[in-house]
């Protein structure tokens, strides 16, 4: 991945997830729901597995900090109650987000707490934690992997509150992004079905802008971020797409000025050097 993608993605990342306050009314699971769990699993066998993820990162750890991982997941099964298993969840994932920094286990657990909280909002941020990191994913298998578990999350979070549209279209950029369809259509015909609702709604049209980039679609995807722009000025991460977009179209003095609508935009002063530091390339 070239440089100015590393510094979209870093903004991106220190945007992190913004997660709404939303309603509790939990839906009634009807056949079709039943049938896209099935599916779902069906997927999940075909893809790696769990297990192997896990152990791949297990790999890694030294002796002290194997044991004490063993002793948390011990404390798992030994939990009977709702709340204590929580704990042993979260403390799971900080092991691996804090002390490890791998982040494939870490997100499980916090998927594994969202999934026994079974609320809209832990749901959907798990779910995003998955989506928002398969993206930069380097590993073909991982990348199916997170999108799956992304999938799974948004699934459950749709059953809770039907009109979610964030998981609407986080459930289409997991066809759009992790390679989970024979068909890449699916996931942006979902996508557009969202926007056939609201034309306004900014996450559906970043996700097509991010796939028309993924297959070289450049004016499509300055098409969407202009429209982005004009209904969120001070989204970032669309003032850098739209940056990167032009380098990659060779038109560099288009890139150096959306660079620098960038700079008043992000909040790190280390990333606002980088990015005035590929300014001065540009213009070179």
């Amino acid at each position: 991945m070239k440089k100015p993608q590393w510094i979209t993605i870093g903004v991106a990342i220190l945007l992190t997830i913004t997660i709404f306050v939303f309603g509790r009314t939990v839906a009634k699971r009807d056949n079709s729901s039943a049938q896209a769990a099935i599916a779902n699993a069906s997927l999940m066998k075909q893809a790696l597995s769990t297990d192997s993820v896990l152990a791949m990162a297990k790999e890694k750890l030294s002796p002290d900090r194997a044991i004490r991982l063993n002793a948390l997941e011990n404390s798992v099964t030994r939990g009977n109650v709702k709340e204590q298993q929580l704990s042993v969840y979260h403390q799971l994932s900080h092991f691996w987000g804090d002390s490890m920094r791998i982040f494939q286990p870490y997100a499980w657990y916090e998927a594994e707490a969202a999934r026994l909280e079974n609320s809209e909002k832990s749901l959907t941020f798990a779910a995003r934690l998955f989506l928002e990191y398969l993206q930069q994913e380097p590993s073909a298998e991982l990348r199916q992997w997170e999108a799956l578990q992304a999938k799974d999350l948004f699934e459950r979070s749709l059953r809770i509150n039907p009109r979610n549209d964030s998981a609407r279209v986080g459930i289409g950029a997991c066809y759009l992004f992790g390679n989970i369809s024979p068909m890449p259509m699916e996931g942006i015909t979902k996508i557009r079905e969202v926007l056939n609702d609201d034309s306004t709604n900014v996450y559906a049209h970043m996700t097509l802008a991010k796939g028309s980039l993924m297959s070289g679609q450049f004016d499509k995807a300055v098409e969407r971020l202009v429209t982005v722009n004009r209904l969120q000025p001070d989204n970032v991460e669309a003032v850098l797409l739209m940056a990167d977009t032009y380098e990659q179209m060779k038109e560099n003095k288009k890139a150096v000025e959306w660079y620098q609508k960038s700079l008043p935009l992000i909040p790190r002063e280390d990333i606002r050097a980088e990015v005035q530091q590929r300014i001065e390339e540009l213009k070179k």
